[in-house]
């Protein structure tokens, strides 16, 4: 195995001198890629209807090509899932990445090009582990197997062929690995894409728990499930005494900050590292490039496209649109996306912000639709997991999941915002808790501090805390258990915070 280690160590450094090329000349390299993209695609039924043939700049793009929803793109995909081609994207499109469409009760159904897997989202996992091997050439990840936390695959029945397939991004990802990967991967594929959530947590826990894990991909608050599952079966102390070897954690899709207090405790080896990506159903579009940081880089030879609408327009019907020359570092932007699996100028719902432009550095803020601005206070989800993570680093406390949203004016009452927190570790004293949540989002945040003041227009947070189990049950409840669904952070509506507190006051909660 340690010839093996050293070779696929070797292989891996070498995309690092791509990775060099695309940061030095970034703006070349995504105007390469928007001219390869609109030719390929000119044919299409979707190029030939908006005019793709007299589109020859990014700035005719624009003008000519409107910025488009789900809902405005869906009929194509719809059609595409029933088993037609050469809509969006001249290859032939079989695969689609479910969404769990956390804002919206309909699911998503993202289209996966043979080129997305290639170029996007494979290569997304070998800059991944290059960009490791690279930080740390002693490691010895590949003597031992990657531990990989997935989703479910399921025949698509809009197709009566049966020969289109969807399920969540990482099932389509792990569904079209080469044969080879699954001699270095756990578990099996049967059991990788089980669908039943919990009886597939239990036989994950009892299958990778006797083999050699070096390292572990998936979403943090899933992980956490199976790690504490595994400590359940096994009566271990901590993770260590199951995998002595395990030496990273490549996470993403919720912010790791309020969990590392809890992986510390789980896995309780200072050498043990994190490294967060940013791999969602449209595509593969960060990973983090130096240990240590929070932000990401923005990977730019993915065959995606990138453009960005500035945080105040994004709400407006025609929004001002700029191109990565036109960032600031600093700023919140929405994200649009043109893609080698036929998205066009679409909105993906996420927020980022930029840490650098030279190289170009991310950090995720928030989703268009996940914010509270019930009273002009703009709070976006990376301040609520900033302040969350604060609070519980001065209190010791420890988080399992959180909600939030406004609470408006009644009778003779203030507003304020509600939020309902499951500790893994309450703290000792809920209102020094509350009290450090609101001061952190005020230093961070002018526009809440500027609501605060005197309470004029907020008072202080309302914090409700929500006995164990108490989001897996409503995420169980909604369908939502596994793979990528994630509790959402922030409403500016109280549907999902009202449900929840309608859980935790009701008998039918499980224990």
């Amino acid at each position: 195995m340690a010839i093996i280690n050293s070779i696929l160590t070797w292989v891996m450094k070498k995309r690092m001198h791509q990775i060099e090329l695309f940061m030095k000349y970034p703006h070349e390299v995504q105007e390469e890629l928007f001219k390869r993209l609109i030719t390929t695609a000119r044919n299409t039924e979707f190029g030939r209807t908006h005019g793709f043939a007299d589109v020859h700049t990014p700035e005719q793009y624009r003008s000519m090509i409107p910025v488009f929803s789900y809902e405005e793109i869906s009929p194509y995909i719809e059609r595409n899932m029933a088993g037609e081609q050469n809509l969006l994207w001249p290859s032939d499109v079989k695969w689609f990445a479910k969404s769990s469409g956390t804002t919206n009760a309909r699911s998503k159904f993202i289209p996966v090009s043979y080129e997305a897997l290639e170029d996007c989202h494979f290569k997304g996992g070998k800059d991944m582990l290059s960009i490791y091997c690279n930080h740390f050439p002693d490691t010895k990840m590949f003597d031992g197997k990657g531990l990989t936390i997935g989703g479910s695959q399921q025949v698509n029945q809009h197709d009566s062929n049966q020969e289109s397939f969807y399920g969540d991004v990482s099932a389509v990802i792990m569904s079209n690995l080469p044969y080879w990967t699954r001699f270095v991967r756990t578990p099996t594929l049967d059991i990788a894409l089980m669908d039943e959530w919990e009886s597939k947590i239990e036989k994950m826990a009892e299958v990778t728990m006797t083999e050699n894990v070096t390292s572990i991909s998936g979403v943090p608050t899933w992980t956490i499930i199976l790690l504490q599952k595994i400590l359940e079966i096994t009566g271990a102390k901590d993770i260590t005494e199951v995998w002595p070897n395990l030496e990273v954690f490549f996470h993403g899709a919720v912010a790791f900050g309020p969990y590392r207090s809890i992986f510390k405790n789980l896995i309780p080896d200072n050498q043990m590292r994190y490294m967060e990506t940013y791999n969602a159903s449209e595509g593969f579009f960060g990973i983090q490039f130096e240990p240590g940081s929070e932000d990401m880089l923005l990977m730019l030879d993915y065959g995606i496209y990138y453009e960005f609408i500035p945080y105040a327009e994004i709400h407006k019907e025609s929004p001002r649109v700029v191109g990565l020359d036109g960032v600031k570092e600093g700023e919140h932007y929405a994200m649009l996306i043109s893609t080698n699996a036929g998205l066009w100028r679409y909105k993906i719902g996420d927020t980022v912000v930029f840490t650098s432009t030279n190289p170009y550095k991310i950090k995720i803020s928030g989703r268009t639709k996940h914010y509270i601005n019930a009273f002009g206070e703009e709070v976006v989800v990376e301040n609520a997991e900033r302040a969350i993570a604060t609070a519980c680093e001065q209190t010791g406390a420890q988080i399992n999941n959180f909600t939030a949203a406004p609470k408006y004016f009644g009778e003779n009452e203030k507003a304020a915002h509600e939020w309902i927190v499951e500790f893994e570790k309450a703290p000792d004293n809920l209102e020094s808790f509350s009290k450090i949540l609101d001061s952190t989002l005020r230093n961070i945040n002018s526009d809440y501090d500027a609501k605060r003041h005197r309470n004029l227009a907020l008072t202080l947070p309302i914090v409700h805390i929500a006995q164990p189990g108490t989001f897996y049950e409503w995420m169980k409840r909604r369908g939502k258990l596994g793979g990528q669904n994630k509790v959402p952070r922030l409403s500016n509506s109280r549907e999902y915070l009202d449900d929840i507190l309608l859980l935790i006051n009701s008998s039918e909660l499980s224990q």
